[in-house]
This record gives structure tokens, C-alpha cells and sequence, in this order.
């Protein structure tokens, strides 16, 4: 007998209902091991944290543009604004409000310097989910970073800065601290090219002196998660400095590489993956510690 066009498609219709039924049924079973693919069975995640990054002294914010470009890659939407460097008191007050016009989860991060100022800045924050501190200093509440320095051997920088007065519009004076330009990549980022170092030195910005004494009122550390990533050839912070940090703040995760001061710049892949597990370990609720 012979079946009519209309009859044949009817047919083939039929037949494609029923595969696609099967495998709708397999894709069934297979679910829950597609949600294992980025966290615990059954755990659907939380908000996707938006990023904050936070630079150090004797430099700007696109010191983080390696870090930056590989985590907008993986989805995460950044935020790197500029720290005034100008002492803990005021750069953690200008960075709390920062992050109050953030709405949902935060990581945030800071390096050298921007460790001080994210550990004030982030307490009282309940936004704020983890801090990851690169090659960072980490007071703890009470503490100045010359007093907690002063517990290891000086690190080379210390030997090659240079004080530059300056005098505000009310009459008031004040130092500035710069590293010399004929030392800085030998005390600060040797792992980068000499002429890209060159620019780094004419470039930087200084640091108020006073922040090198200012204590910290809080550590946000003490009650956040922490992870670390040390600098083992760092010769700006005593590597064994941001070994202890790590270890007294009970650190989910340090990493330590073979880098200068400067990680963020010389390896930005391996600061960009630890930024991304703090954040991946929030949204799923890990609570892993190595």
C-alpha cells in the first residue's frame, strides 16, 4: 500500500517525539550530575559576587588590567577603583563607601598595601564574602604596618625610598614616599622587562608616609574568609612575613609562586585563579582549607 507524503512526515514526527522523550528521560538522570558540575548535588549556587580590586602603593589601578581582562573572561563583572593612598584611616573610609553602592555578594581583594586598606575597609560588610590578599600587608586591629614588619628582616625596599614633601592648600605639610626609579625593579618587580619597569618607576604614585604607621581600627580577616598568595621571590614584603599573615588568619588557601612583588602584574593568571576560587567557593558554598 502506498503511504502518502502527509502520512509519512505524521510517521517521522512520531518517531522524533518519542527519541526526543527518551532522551529528555535521560537527560533527567543525568541532571544532577550536571549541577555537580560547579558545586555540591542538589546546591543550585548563590548570586555570581561581583569582583573588587584594590592596588597598592606606587601604583594605580591598572596595575590589576592582567587580572581584570581574565576575570571579566570567566563572567565576573570587576570593579578595580582607585585607591587614594593617602593612610588607612582615609583610603578604608573611601573604599567602604565604594562598596556600599555594590548591591550583592563581594570578593574583594587587595595587594601590598591594598591588604591594609581592605581589612578595615570590608568590617562591618556583610557583603563582602571573602578577602584575597596578593602579596599583602595584614595588620591585625591595634597594629601598624611598621609594627608588624618589624617582627622579620627588613625587605630591600625598605633601602631604596625616597621622601618627597608636599604641602596641602590649607597650609599643612606632609611626606610622600616614592621608590627610586634606579631601584625599582630591582626591589619591586624584577620579573617584568627593564623598559617596562622603566615606565613603572616614572609613573608611580607615592604613598603617604603616614600610612606606614597608621593602626588599623579592625581586621575584617578575623571573622571573613581569607586566602593568600605569597610572592616567594617578593622582595618589597619579607615573603616569611606573608607566610605568617596567612597562617594567623587561618587562611582557606594560600599559594605561594615564584614571583616579585608585583604577581598581579608578572603572573596575572595565577592571581586571577585564586580570586576566582574564593568567589567560586562562596557561590557554592565550599568550605574547603589547603
Amino acid at each position: 500500500m502506498r503511504i502518502s507524503r502527509k502520512s509519512r512526515r505524521t510517521v517521522h514526527i512520531a518517531r522524533w517525539g518519542a527519541a526526543l522523550l527518551a532522551l529528555s528521560g535521560a537527560t533527567s538522570v543525568l541532571a544532577p550530575d550536571t549541577a555537580r558540575a560547579g558545586g555540591p548535588s542538589g546546591d543550585p549556587g548563590r548570586a555570581k559576587p561581583t569582583v573588587v580590586l584594590v592596588h597598592g602603593a606606587f601604583a594605580d589601578a591598572s596595575s590589576w588590567n592582567g587580572v581584570v581582562e581574565r576575570l571579566q573572561q570567566n563572567g565576573y563583572t570587576v570593579a578595580a577603583p582607585a585607591n587614594p593612598l593617602r593612610g588607612v584611616a582615609q583610603d578604608s573610609a573611601y573604599l567602604a563607601s565604594f562598596l556600599k553602592s555594590i548591591t550583592g555578594p563581594i570578593i574583594l581583594a587587595g595587594h601590598s598595601y591594598g591588604g591594609e586598606v581592605i581589612s578595615q575597609a570590608a568590617v562591618g560588610n556583610d557583603n563582602v564574602k571573602a578577602l584575597v590578599y596578593i602579596n599583602a600587608i595584614m595588620p591585625d586591629a591595634g597594629e601598624s604596618q611598621a609594627v608588624l614588619a618589624a617582627r622579620f628582616a627588613p625587605a630591600p625596599l625598605t633601602q631604596a625610598l625616597q621622601q618627597v614633601p608636599f604641602r596641602n592648600a590649607d597650609g599643612t605639610t606632609g611626606t610622600d614616599v616614592y621608590i627610586k626609579p634606579d631601584r625599582l625593579r630591582q626591589v619591586f618587580a624584577a620579573d617584568l622587562p627593564a623598559g617596562q619597569t622603566a615606565v613603572m618607576a616614572a609613573t608611580q604614585r607615592p604613598i603617604a608616609m603616614s600610612a606606614f604607621t597608621d593602626k588599623l581600627t579592625g581586621a575584617a580577616w578575623r571573622t571573613k574568609p581569607v586566602y593568600a598568595l605569597v610572592g616567594k621571590q617578593d622582595r618589597a614584603i619579607n615573603p616569611d612575613l606573608e607566610r605568617f599573615e596567612a597562617k594567623r588568619a587561618n587562611a582557606r588557601r594560600t599559594v605561594q609562586i615564584d614571583s616579585s612583588h608585583v604577581s598581579l602584574v608578572s603572573h596575572p593568571q595565577a592571581v586571577k585563579d585564586l580570586i576566582a576560587e574564593a568567589a567560586e567557593d562562596y557561590t557554592w558554598g565550599t568550605t574547603k582549607k589547603s
